[in-house]
This record gives structure tokens, sequence and C-alpha cells, in this order.
């Protein structure tokens, strides 16, 4: 005998199906550079967390890994009136979309769980836009680091190098070695990593004047050279393979004990993790020679894009989940960064983890913070990629040392 639903046994049918439906469309797009294993691992432990909300996740993963092409993609999706959820952003980036009137708004989850009073005031110059919250903080990455394979660091003597002579002296004995004494990609925001270690080397007066400040006389001064001529130096360590590589590649040189070590931000550490290796017994990390207690950092970002209203609902659990303690912990575990909240234990991170959180505490205390002008967080765009341009012309052999330091002063005050 056929049986026949009754029109109120329809209707509940049509509604559960209608739930359904609403609850498969809670998701969020989200586009970012995160493309490395390191990486793709440290992003699967925020998928995952927002899966176990419901909210499923389309994922727009652009290669690059100082976020230059994935910025490309962006223009066009927001030109064409199609913006993501989320996007992965970095520092003036945020602000400059904010001026365009393209961000959310954040401010409900934000009063809701007191991120102003756990995020530290220096991640909030970019996490906010007149005084509203725009973009919700995933780390805390500092840039000047170094990573060192143990091995070649122990046949070495096993010291590590507390000021630039005894940086140059490690460097050649890696050398005789046989290793490529510093793994390196010829791409212009690695070269600038490298520049920016240098010049907080020489204190941090001299780093504030040249990149936040702008100073001319110190961009163009005599202790600007002797900047480039120590990197006119670093370039001599560098394999003739270099140009174009990814950094993540650089980083396996160190990893397979091909080269000696590697300067580069904190999500280097990432790979080496990844690749089951231990810090202290496989590899070293230490702050750039004549930087240790002072910090330059980047912050990677989600910056919340202006939806549909039937996505705000979504985009707000997503802000939720990312600042979740739990997840900061696990997440930056992962990534080799600190947490963007001062309240998160370090007790699951290793010891260069422990580290990271200590020297970022202390930079914190004593005002030795700053914006890295290579990860968008010391000047705007136009001023950053015109520092870019005259480090890697200089770096790749085009200028001199005096030229650089014209070029270089010449070419910030043009973009300023």
């Amino acid at each position: 005998m056929r049986k026949f639903l009754t029109t109120t046994a329809i209707a509940a049918v049509m509604m559960t199906m209608g739930g359904l439906a609403a609850k498969a469309e809670e998701g969020v797009e989200v586009l970012h550079w995160w493309t490395s294993g390191g990486e793709a691992a440290a992003l699967d432990v925020l998928k995952k967390d927002l899966e176990s909300k419901g909210i499923s996740w389309t994922d727009m993963p652009v290669a690059g890994g100082g976020g230059t092409e994935a910025m490309t993609v962006l223009r066009a999706r927001v030109t064409a009136g199609n913006a993501p959820t989320a996007v992965q952003m970095l520092g003036f980036d945020i602000l400059d979309w904010a001026k365009e009137g393209a961000l959310g708004n954040l401010d409900e989850v934000a009063a809701a769980e007191g991120w102003d009073k756990v995020i530290p005031t220096a991640l909030q110059q970019f996490s906010k836009y007149d005084g509203h919250w725009i973009a919700a903080p995933v780390n805390v990455h500092s840039t000047n680091w170094v990573w060192i394979n143990k091995a070649a660091l122990d046949a070495a003597g096993g010291k590590e190098p507390a000021n630039w002579d005894e940086l140059v002296a490690l460097l050649d004995k890696f050398k005789e070695q046989g290793l490529t004494p510093v793994a390196h990609g010829g791409q212009a925001w690695q070269d600038a990593t490298i520049f920016d270690a240098v010049v907080l080397s020489f204190g941090n007066d001299f780093y504030k004047k040249a990149f936040i400040d702008l100073d001319a006389e110190t961009l163009g001064g005599a202790q600007m050279k002797e900047a480039f001529d120590r990197m006119a130096k670093l370039r001599s360590y560098v394999d003739d393979n270099f140009s174009g590589r990814d950094w993540n590649l650089a980083s396996a040189m160190v990893i397979e004990g091909k080269a000696g070590l590697q300067f580069m931000g904190d999500w280097a550490k990432g790979e080496f993790i990844k690749a089951g290796k231990k810090p202290g017994a496989d590899f070293v990390c230490m702050r750039f020679p004549g930087t240790q207690g002072s910090v330059t950092f980047n912050s990677d970002q989600f910056a919340m894009f202006k939806v549909a209203d039937d996505k705000v609902p979504a985009q707000l659990k997503m802000a939720s989940a990312i600042e979740s303690p739990v997840f900061q912990s696990a997440f930056n575990v992962v990534k080799g960064s600190a947490p963007a909240r001062t309240d998160v234990p370090d007790t699951d991170f290793d010891d260069c983890g422990k580290k990271a959180i200590k020297d970022l505490a202390e930079a914190n205390t004593n005002g030795s913070l700053y914006g890295s002008m290579a990860h968008g967080h010391a000047n705007p765009a136009s001023v950053k990629n015109a520092i870019y341009d005259v480090v890697t012309r200089h770096f790749n052999g085009e200028l001199t040392s005096e030229e650089a330091v014209t070029e270089l002063a010449a070419a910030v005050e043009a973009a300023k």
C-alpha cells in the first residue's frame, strides 16, 4: 500500500531540508599564501577547528611567501565584486584596504571576548581602523632569526656567533666543510629580510630612524653604507643557484645538511619541525648577531571583507576561533610563531617557541619591538617596495654600496 505524507509532514520535511541547506551554506572562503609543508600543516589546525563548529572551508591558496601574488589575485576578486570571506594579510596592506571601505566589522566578537586587553598594542595598530576591529591576528612572527644546522655548528666549534666578526668566521668554517654557508632564495622579500636584521644589528635607534622615521640622513649616511657592505659580504656566501628559490627550499638545504644556516623569520621553524627535527638536537635558533633583546615582527592576520549579511555569522565565528587561546597555542606550536595573545601559556611550545614568546615579551616591555620593514609593518607598501628595489639590485651586484646608499635615500623620498 502506498503511503502519502500529510501536508504537515511535508512542511516539516521542507523545513528540515531548508535548515540543512542553510547550515551547509555556512562557510568561509579563505585566500592565503600558506602553501609550504609547515604552513599548510598549521593552517589545517584552523580548518579542522572551524569544521568542528559546522563551518565549511573553501580554500583559495596562492603560492608566494611574501603574499605579493595573493594581493594581485585579491585585487582582481574585489574589483569583480566577489571578495573572499577572509584574506591572510600583513600590516599596512590591511590598513590600505580599510581606507577603501572594503573591510567588515568585528567589534561584536572583539568586545564580547575582550580582545583589547590581550592583543598587544603593536598588533592592534593593524587590526583596527578608525577605532573598529577589522582583522583577527593569528600570530606574531619575528624576523631577525638565524637557523643553524647543529651538526655543522658542532663541526665548526659549537659556538653561536655573538657579533658580526664571529658570524663571518662561522660562515668561513662552513665553507671549509664544503657546505653552502648561507641558504638563501633570491626573491626581493627574502633579500629585504636579511637587510632588516643587518640594519637592526647596528642598534635600535638606527633601525627606527631608517625604517620607521625614514630619516634621510640615516638612510643616506655612512652607517647605511656599512650595512650594504655587510650585505655584499653575505652575498659571497650564497650559492650560484639562489635566484628565485622559494624560502622553504632554502630551509630544506639547512635541514638536509647541505647548507650551514639561513636568515629567515620564525615560520622557517615549521619546516624543521615538519621534517622531524628538534631544536637543540638537530638545529639551533638564535637572534641575528647584535640584535638580541630587540625584535622585528610581522603578524599574519585575517582581514575580514564586507560580505553578504548571510555570510557574516560564519565570518564572526572564524574570527572568534582564531582568537581562542586553545587555537592560538595549537596553531603557533605548529607554525613556529608566537601567539597573538599575551595570555597564552608557553607550556606546549618547544625551546625555540619559548624563546620567541620570552623575547617578544621582553622587547614589548623595553620598547624594542619594531615592525619589520621587509614584511610590511614599518612603512606603507610604496616605501617598502622602493627599499626592496634598491636592496635587491645591490644584492645582485647591480649597485655598489655607495650607489645603493644614494639610491635608497632618493627612492624612499620619492615613495613617501
